[in-house]
């Protein structure tokens, strides 16, 4: 990926940038001055930061804000389109990470932001397209892929508990018991940390795994089971209810 230190927003107020990556690429920690989406058409992307991780899945964007420590793991044949951003084209630009829904037309404007020229004169096709890509980004809808970490050491113990093991009981009774609190004060903790209870957090982590686990190319019995759901059913219908579709069907589309 491209290095912050080589963009010039002096004559554009973002510049796009196509990248793919073969299956089992990482990026080390890194960081840019600038604002990134990261859109990607195939292949899934898990971006780790110092407040939580990150699942993209194909058709999806993640937004980091600009000075956003983060590290890339890639799963599949990603293709991968960015845009880094002037992080001062627009006051209200997104102030925290989060997995976004990539528009039909967002998706059409940064293939078309690639062939754009540095220099345009003002008024231009050139300008109309860079600006509307910024109204576009304004009003991305936010997805449930981001998994936030929780503060305290012993909650963040438990999280890794629970992503070495998901097929375990991972109840919030048990949980409670776990960490020696009631269930009321392990939820009220996780809701003030992560804004999700640690059922919802559970869920969550699941569904980030299950992704991953799919551009692999593992069955659906096969990760249903060992995320700890009862039937393939069971997952199917988690999974079609956040995403849409069946998981037999998701990377097929």
């Amino acid at each position: 990926m491209q290095s912050s230190a080589s963009l010039s927003f002096a004559h554009r107020p973002l510049v796009p940038v196509a990248h793919d990556y073969p299956h089992g690429a990482t990026e080390p920690w890194h960081q840019h001055d600038c604002a990134q989406l990261l859109h990607i058409i195939s292949g899934v992307v898990r971006v780790d930061t110092q407040s939580g991780c990150w699942v993209i899945p194909p058709g999806r964007g993640v937004w980091l804000p600009a000075g956003t420590r983060h590290a890339l793991r890639i799963t599949g044949q990603v293709a991968a389109r960015t845009l880094f951003i002037d992080p001062l084209a627009r006051a209200d630009l997104p102030a925290a990470c989060q997995i976004v829904q990539i528009s039909a037309l967002l998706r059409e404007l940064i293939v078309a932001s690639l062939a754009l020229p540095e220099h345009y004169v003002g008024g231009s096709r050139e300008e109309r397209i860079y600006e509307l890509i910024l109204d576009e980004i304004r009003g991305m809808a936010v997805l449930p892929f981001g998994l936030a970490e929780p503060q305290t050491a012993i909650l963040r113990q438990l999280c890794r508990s629970m992503q070495a093991r998901p097929a375990d009981d991972w109840s919030s009774q048990r949980a409670a018991r776990l960490v020696n609190m009631s269930e009321r004060t392990l939820n009220r903790h996780f809701q003030q940390q992560t804004a999700l209870t640690w059922s919802e957090w559970v869920r969550r982590a699941k569904l980030m795994e299950a992704l991953i686990r799919l551009a692999q190319g593992q069955s659906v019995l096969a990760i249903a089971l060992e995320l700890g759901y009862g039937s393939h059913s069971a997952f199917t219908t988690m999974f079609r209810r956040v995403m849409g579709v069946s998981p037999s069907d998701y990377f097929n589309d």
